[in-house]
C-alpha cells in the first residue's frame, strides 16, 4: 500500500515540474507551439483553467499559475500525509 502512495507522490511531483515547465515556456516566443509545449498544454491547461476563471490577471501578469502551484503543493503535502496516516491506522 505504501508503494501506491509513493507512486502518487511521484506523480504529483512530476506534475509540479510539468506545470513549472509550461509556465516558463510562456517567456519564450513560440515555445508553446512546439511538440513539447503542446503536450504540456494538454496536461496542464485543464488544471490551470479553473484558477484562471476566478483569478483575473493583474495588468499583464497572470498570477493564477502561482495559486495553482500552491494548491497542488498543499494537496500533495497535506493529502499524502493524511493518506499515510489513514493507512497506518488501518494496518
Amino acid at each position: 500500500m505504501y508503494s501506491v502512495l509513493e507512486f502518487l507522490q511521484f506523480l504529483l511531483n512530476a506534475y509540479f515540474f510539468a506545470l513549472i515547465g509550461y509556465i516558463l515556456m510562456s517567456w519564450f516566443p513560440g515555445a508553446r507551439d512546439s511538440s513539447i509545449g503542446r503536450f504540456l498544454g494538454t496536461i496542464c491547461e485543464p488544471y490551470l483553467e479553473p484558477f484562471r476563471r476566478f483569478i483575473p490577471p493583474i495588468g499583464m501578469i497572470d498570477i493564477s499559475p502561482i495559486v495553482a502551484i500552491f494548491a497542488l503543493n498543499f494537496a500533495a503535502g497535506a493529502g499524502i500525509s493524511a493518506l499515510y496516516s489513514l493507512v497506518n491506522n488501518l494496518l
